[in-house]
């Protein structure tokens, strides 16, 4: 009786027959790659194009944080911004559409990158990268957003508090300058929550483990707060400790993430040498010949 073909393995190579089949010509590589990025440069205009419709309302939203920080000086009068140029908000809108229209088409954007590259990946790898993407498009969110609802209106009532105080004259806000400053704060929050996902896949190649980040969690902390001194414009505490705190929680929680990755390949790593033991063991003992004939030479 016939035994069951073994299942199929997600890291299996593929038989050099269906490599060959699978092989795409450069050129048919080129046309490939080709309608993928068409098909995301489309999908750029057409959210960049909704995004500058409501590129105003964009730009009121991101407006919300400097606003509460305002009302809580009142003798800085009626909030307003103002523009140095006749074309500045017209380009304020331009980037507020820019930098929204990315976001709103990056998931279709990263869709066409990995339907791309997907052929050529494992099965697992390919899991791998459909996970990632999605994880890291909501650490991302979740980095900005913590900028938004925690650390902004903190760093702004800061800053406001400290020019009224030091000088009697009425701060005059610029469109793009203050669309600049928001919008790099929020970039910065969103890269730093991406920690996670940095240090899970170092873990996963194995640059990293859990023991040497544990001995470098002191000298994180250093790091952590010197990163939000420089990130953070006001140099008041509360800011920079709004940015050096959410680092030290996800690196330690980044360190739990390396302990099941370390822990997983190890041990299977531990059990792949127990195997290769095992089989040389019964190969020495199915040739008990060997030796006599050794002895006979």
């Amino acid at each position: 009786m016939a035994s069951p073909a073994p299942a199929d393995r997600d890291d299996e190579p593929v038989p050099d027959g269906d490599l060959e089949e699978s092989r795409m010509p450069f050129l048919s590589h080129l046309k490939e790659l080709r309608d993928r990025v068409r098909n995301a440069a489309i999908a750029f205009v057409l959210a960049f194009a909704l995004c500058f419709y409501f590129a105003q309302d964009i730009y009121d939203w991101l407006e919300t944080p400097v606003k509460t920080a305002w009302a809580a000086h009142p003798k800085l009068g009626q909030f307003k911004m103002t523009f140095a140029t006749l074309t500045e908000p017209f380009w304020v809108n331009m980037s507020v559409a820019l930098w929204a229209g990315i976001f709103v088409a990056s998931p279709f954007i990263f869709y066409q990158l990995w339907r791309f590259i997907a052929p050529g990946l494992y099965k697992r790898e390919r899991r791998l990268g459909v996970a990632f993407a999605g994880t890291s498009a909501v650490f991302f969110v979740a980095g900005a957003l913590f900028c938004y609802e925690l650390v902004l209106h903190q760093m702004y009532n800061y800053l406001l508090d400290f020019s009224t105080k030091t000088t009697e004259h009425t701060p005059t806000l610029m469109l793009q300058g203050y669309l600049d400053l928001t919008r790099d704060m929020m970039l910065a929050f969103g890269v730093v929550f991406e920690m996670p996902l940095l240090i899970f896949f170092l873990s996963l190649i194995g640059m990293v483990t859990h023991r040497g980040l544990w001995k470098f969690n002191r000298w994180f902390v250093v790091i952590a707060f010197i990163i939000g001194a420089i990130l953070t414009p006001s140099p008041d505490v509360v800011s920079q400790l709004l940015m050096a705190a959410p680092m030290i929680v996800l690196y330690n929680l980044s360190i739990l993430v390396a302990w099941f990755v370390t822990v997983k390949r190890e041990n299977k790593e531990a059990a792949l040498r127990a195997d290769e033991a095992a089989a040389d063991a019964i190969e020495r003992m199915g040739r008990p010949g060997d030796d006599k004939l050794d002895d006979e030479d």
